[in-house]
């Protein structure tokens, strides 16, 4: 395991999430109110994570005192304000899935109960100091890990055989094969960006070595308008202007169909797109296969695509439940081989004792018998330490996603958005009494 510190809480996001805790009275689950003998009774469960219902039953079936009723959710910056406003609300579900990226601005706001009494100790033995630091906030752990993204590269073995292609190793190469592709297959394209999802840009400039988020003191720095941010969005435009990659909004329909028809037949994504392409395109079992990201100088270099753990939200009623049936779902052998059992998940699991379980519980028939997770642990081990996730990713992924329209329309260039990300994340960070120096 690599020692990356992803997603390390600095000392001024400690200083607000601290302040913001006290104001807000947050106080632990699964304490004295909450003990384990009264883990019973029922737990409503809202995740957007493929196999979550899968899980459900699965857990429900192990534990008949415990009745689970899941409620399936959208992903995206939707489903964190409902979830905010259902905790302003009280009606709020006992579990909750929390991406990493978005775990501190949850917390900062109040709306996460404390989990260090409840598992605390199990986060702290079971998972390396690289995952517990993404849900250990000012010394209190505030979510239980349930995977990793690595990020990868999937492509269409089939068809880069048949002309001869392999994956590219350098972002360079990586042109010259999305050229090729084009020449040799017209309506192909061997890569995707995305115009209604921020990761590509935010990811690929964390592989690349920008760091966003970091402090001076007790001020925070913002680093979103950097040369390494700079290189990635020109790049990626270049390849948009040049029709050199499809664009779609999401990984959503029309991108499906363009997989369906042989128009994408490569795209950058993470390790749980696996069990989407499985569970979407069947029929193309055995033509995919996946490897590691392209870097700059051909060096391994990777960073991670979302990654999720489970909170109980502040205001939960069944905490103790609550608690005994995160633990299982993230922890537990039976709960890890749940998730594949759905045949929609393909996740990279945080602990790394569990990814023998992965490995026997995913099939690798549609990857042509690839060792998927092999790729995955490569990647994961490649991912770039110097990286900071900030206390207002909520506008900063809405002010990328808000501009990135104009990329495909031409009415506007990945480069000319940094600059206006970056101040209007700063105009968040501020309005909400934080310092910046910058």
């Amino acid at each position: 395991m690599s020692t990356w510190r992803k997603g390390a809480a600095p000392a001024a996001a400690l200083m607000a999430i601290a302040v913001g805790l006290s104001a807000c009275g947050s106080s632990p689950a699964g304490g004295s109110t909450a003990q384990a003998d009264d883990a019973k009774g029922e737990v409503v469960f809202w995740s957007f994570v493929k196999g979550s219902d899968s899980v459900a039953e699965a857990f429900a079936k192990a534990h008949p005192d415990i009745k689970v009723r899941f409620e399936t959710q959208a992903g995206g910056p939707d489903y964190y304000a409902k979830l905010s406003n259902a905790v302003k609300s009280g009606a709020v579900p006992d579990v909750a899935v929390a991406e990493y990226t978005r775990l501190p601005e949850i917390v900062s706001l109040g709306a996460a109960q404390d989990l260090t009494e409840a598992s605390g100790e199990l986060v702290e033995k079971t998972f390396p100091e690289s995952i517990r630091s993404l849900v250990t906030l000012g010394g209190k752990t505030w979510g239980v890990p349930r995977d990793a993204a690595p990020m990868m590269y999937y492509y269409r073995k089939d068809i880069f055989d048949k002309h001869g292609l392999t994956p590219a190793k350098t972002w360079d190469e990586y042109k010259t094969l999305t050229t090729k592709v084009k020449e040799l297959e017209p309506k192909s394209r061997a890569g995707v960006f995305l115009t209604g999802d921020a990761n590509i840009l935010t990811d690929l400039s964390w592989q690349a070595g920008a760091r966003w988020f970091d402090t001076e003191g007790e001020s925070w720095k913002v680093g979103i308008d950097s040369e390494p941010t700079k290189k990635v969005a020109a790049y990626w435009q270049d390849l948009v202007s040049e029709k050199l990659v499809n664009t779609y909004p999401l990984y959503v329909d029309e991108f499906w169909q363009s997989v369906q028809k042989n128009e994408t037949v490569g795209y950058v994504c993470a390790s749980w797109c696996a069990g989407g392409l499985q569970s979407t395109v069947p029929d193309q079992s055995g033509k995919w296969a996946v490897a590691e990201l392209p870097t700059r100088d051909g060096k391994p270099a990777s960073a991670m695509w979302g990654g999720s753990s489970f909170i109980v939200p502040k205001g939960a009623k069944n905490p103790a439940a609550a608690n005994k049936f995160i633990q299982w779902i993230t922890t537990d052998p039976e709960g890890i081989a749940a998730w594949y059992g759905s045949g929609t998940s393909s996740m990279f699991p945080a602990s790394p004792e569990l990814l023998d379980v992965a490995k026997k519980s995913f099939p690798t028939e549609y990857f042509g018998g690839q060792d998927i997770f092999a790729v995955g642990k490569s990647s994961y081990d490649a991912v770039s330490p110097d990286w900071s996730w900030g206390p207002t990713m909520s506008v900063t992924d809405k002010a990328i996603i808000d501009r990135l329209g104009q990329v495909s329309t031409g009415s506007g260039n990945l480069p000319g958005i940094v600059a206006d990300v970056q101040a209007e994340t700063v105009r968040a960070m501020q309005s909400r009494g934080l310092t910046v120096a910058n």
